[in-house]
């Protein structure tokens, strides 16, 4: 891998965010680029400008460790899935809670329909309830009920892991720490399709900007790439460490990857034995061809900049590294 992996010696200087006292779980561009929006298992989701680093704003009111977070396609709306037992609507730029939804359990994962007309989200196998996904009405903002319109359980052996919507509204797709990735009817529950080509937990997945493709994330040490209409598995990307995250680029056949050895599993002092670097690969020859260094940590949640010039990195030393590709980056590409 040492001779392909121009960005070991790049100089690209990231900008380092230190707002979170805790791991990081989630980071979400806005679709223009300009803002990212941050979670972590704190309990204030935060705001930042991507340009300058500077720290915009933070949401406050959730009393536990926030898993997840979305923002709707015009940057007003935010979601927020939080161990509190509850998922909460704010209003971006105001900062303020705007809606509550409780549960008898931690949410996981949130989700904007197209039109952000419903959210999707998913709770825990916790408290003897079992895993769930609900879906919620989000047509008249001034009378959201608590009230699911459809609530499915029962759909992997433990935790949901991600949810999100799929097929403009009509399908969603699921990720479960039984290493299965499945995808449901919305109106009926049944299940249409999976897979169970990844052989650990499937920590996370993101699909591509036309919704066509979706990557994986998993414990086995794996991204897989799949195509969202069939789930069938296309590519693997093998890391040789525990995956937590992986996110496809907007506008070049690249895919980051990143994760680590657990630091509790850690016996040296050294980065390099935890394997916290972020490895680009090849999407279509499945070959690594760079490595970008920096957390102390595992990476948690990663995300390319709508532009594809960049990307963002937030990992369990609790920081957020925004990095600009170099001239190195787009002469080899």
């Amino acid at each position: 891998w040492g001779s392909q992996c121009f960005l070991r010696s790049a100089k690209m200087r990231p900008l380092v965010l230190h707002g979170h006292e805790r791991p990081l779980t989630w980071v979400q561009y806005n679709r223009d680029g300009d803002l990212l929006f941050t979670c972590a298992k704190d309990n204030e989701p935060q705001v930042w400008s991507t340009a300058t680093g500077e720290r915009l704003g933070t949401y406050s009111g959730h009393k536990g460790a926030i898993n997840h977070l979305d923002v709707n396609f015009t940057c007003q709306l935010m979601l927020t899935a939080s161990a509190d037992n509850s998922a909460r609507l704010w209003d971006v730029r105001l900062g303020e809670e705007m809606f509550r939804w409780t549960a008898d359990a931690p949410f996981r994962s949130v989700n904007f329909s197209i039109g952000d007309g419903l959210i999707l989200a998913a709770t825990d196998n916790k408290f003897g309830f079992p895993a769930a996904v609900r879906v919620y009405s989000l047509g008249d903002q001034s009378n959201l009920s608590n009230e699911p319109l459809k609530m499915y359980s029962s759909l992997h052996k433990g935790n949901i892991t991600a949810t999100r919507w799929t097929d403009l509204n009509t399908k969603f797709i699921t990720v479960g720490e039984d290493g299965y990735i499945r995808k449901w009817d919305v109106e009926t529950g049944k299940l249409l399709m999976e897979d169970n080509s990844h052989t650990g937990a499937i920590k996370s997945f993101q699909p591509n900007e036309s919704d066509t493709l979706l990557v994986t994330s998993s414990s086995d040490q794996s991204a897989k790439l799949f195509d969202i209409k069939t789930l069938r598995p296309l590519k693997t990307y093998r890391a040789y460490r525990p995956v937590n995250a992986a996110c496809l680029s907007p506008t070049r056949n690249h895919v980051i990857v990143g994760g680590g050895q657990d630091a509790k599993d850690v016996t040296t002092s050294a980065r390099a034995a935890g394997k916290f670097e972020a490895y680009l690969f090849d999407v279509i020859h499945e070959e690594p061809i760079g490595t970008v260094k920096g957390h102390f940590g595992p990476i948690n949640a990663l995300a390319f900049s709508p532009s594809g010039n960049g990307y963002t990195s937030g990992g369990e030393d609790g920081t957020v590294r925004i990095h600009h590709f170099d001239k190195s980056y787009f002469d080899l590409c």
